[in-house]
């Protein structure tokens, strides 16, 4: 037996209409105008009565840290992917700086073995990209490895790709998107003796984006969107920070078209500079939360589509991890929870339109990474999809959060909109609350 969707508001292509949806194994099998006659249909299909309430197609997050091998104190694949269909993401593209670090195929294969086993959502995981490892690289599937993922700056772990020759070879052979994390090591480490000397080891978390600066991060992208064009490479650029490196970017060229594409953060268009005094360490990211205007900057960047995809860099840590001195303090934050509906804020307070969030969540991120038959609803596709109340208030507070760690920079933030279902593959994974624990997402392939 299928499931008929029925009195849906759709928002999908640039298009928002009220209609029914068909789900017939694990697909969308119709999409009918409100206006079609579904009689026959409620005596065919189980029925779920979307009540006028929005249907959106599930978000795919192209960056997540789900610390899964080695970390697993701070989160793992399991409890990471239930926060993430809790909060309308559907798939995820998760990062190597894992312990081990995904260097090997083998490793590679690891992952993915677990996620088979525990993933609510669907998934795929980045090849790591080291000094040393290029061939191993060279090795990865494009059918099914979302791409490669490089450190050019030593955020976390010891994957840090500051080899020039390394990067050339890298750029010229990988056929594979390669996505990097920018920031210039030398100039990080410049800044940090700077402010070390001036406060010893107490240094205030304020001062982060001043060392983790707005010069690292040009520097750093600007070097490799240079590698890029150079070598015509597909590249991604993580996690855009400054309004400075946006005119590195250009939006005239159609997305399929593009070999250089960038991401923006939710915490990047949601906290600035000023909210350290009352957030402290909690926003502490690598790139750093920097200005207003540059907030402001990317949010802009994202609505004009000179940004290309929003994602999260979900990257939790303990709250013990969190809340040392700046220098043992760790950067990164849980976010996959309440990512759609910090973008909902926006459309509410007039940054966004609906359209065009769905479009930077889903089908952006699925033309960037051509991944196959996800990111819309259109007949025929798998059936990733999220119904959202535009008008459920809700706070956020440590009760109802799905993250391991137990914390979110978002407490105490009350939202105007609430995930209310999310389906993967069809399947109703998250109902008002509530997570089936039997079901499992899969691994998702790419048109290569």
């Amino acid at each position: 037996m299928g499931t008929l969707l029925k009195n849906a508001t759709i928002v999908n292509e640039g298009q928002i209409f009220k209609g029914h949806v068909i789900i017939e194994n694990k697909r969308i099998a119709k999409i009918l105008k409100a206006s079609e006659n579904i009689t026959e249909l409620e005596k065919t299909h189980e029925v779920i009565d979307v009540n006028g309430n929005y249907l959106l197609p599930g978000v795919i997050d192209d960056q997540v840290h789900f610390r899964e091998p080695g970390l697993t104190h701070k989160a793992d694949i399991h409890t990471e992917s239930r926060a993430a269909v809790a909060g309308g993401i559907t798939s995820f593209m998760e990062m190597p700086n894992t312990v081990p670090n995904t260097l090997t195929q083998e490793l590679l294969q690891d992952k993915y073995d677990i996620a088979e086993k525990n993933s609510f959502a669907n998934y795929s995981f980045y090849m790591g990209a080291s000094n040393d490892n290029i061939e191993e690289v060279l090795k990865t599937d494009p059918k099914t490895v979302c791409g490669v993922k490089v450190f050019m700056g030593s955020s976390t772990g010891n994957m840090l790709v500051d080899n020039k020759e390394t990067l050339e070879e890298l750029f010229s052979k990988c056929k594979l998107l390669i996505a990097a994390h920018c920031e210039d090591e030398t100039t990080i480490r410049n800044n940090m003796s700077i402010y070390k000397e001036k406060y010893g080891e107490d240094v205030p978390v304020a001062c982060h984006p001043e060392i983790r600066s707005e010069e690292a991060c040009y520097l750093s992208s600007s070097m490799a969107i240079e590698l890029a064009k150079k070598h015509n490479t597909r590249f991604h650029l993580f996690h855009l920070s400054t309004a400075k490196e946006i005119g590195l970017l250009e939006n005239k060229t159609p997305l399929k078209e593009k070999r250089i594409t960038a991401e923006a953060c939710i915490h990047h268009m949601w906290f600035s500079d000023e909210d350290y005094e009352e957030k402290g360490a909690l926003i502490k990211w690598n790139p750093a939360v920097k200005k207003a205007s540059d907030r402001d900057a990317i949010l802009a960047a994202v609505v004009d589509g000179t940004i290309d995809v929003i994602a999260t860099d979900h990257a939790p840590h303990t709250l013990d991890e969190k809340l040392g001195t700046y220098f043992n303090s760790a950067s990164g934050g849980p976010m996959v929870q309440h990512a759609l509906v910090s973008m909902l804020e926006h459309y509410h307070n007039g940054k966004i339109t609906l359209e065009k969030m769905v479009e930077r969540m889903s089908h952006a991120v699925a033309d960037c990474f051509r991944i196959e038959e996800r990111g819309f609803i259109k007949e025929g596709y798998f059936a990733d999809l999220v119904i959202v109340d535009l008008d459920n208030p809700w706070t956020v507070e440590k009760e109802n959060l799905f993250y391991k760690c137990g914390w979110s920079p978002m407490e105490g933030q009350t939202y105007k909109s609430k995930v209310m279902q999310t389906f993967v593959n069809g399947h109703l994974v998250f109902d008002m609350g509530e997570v089936d624990e039997n079901y499992r997402g899969q691994r998702m392939s790419f048109d290569f």
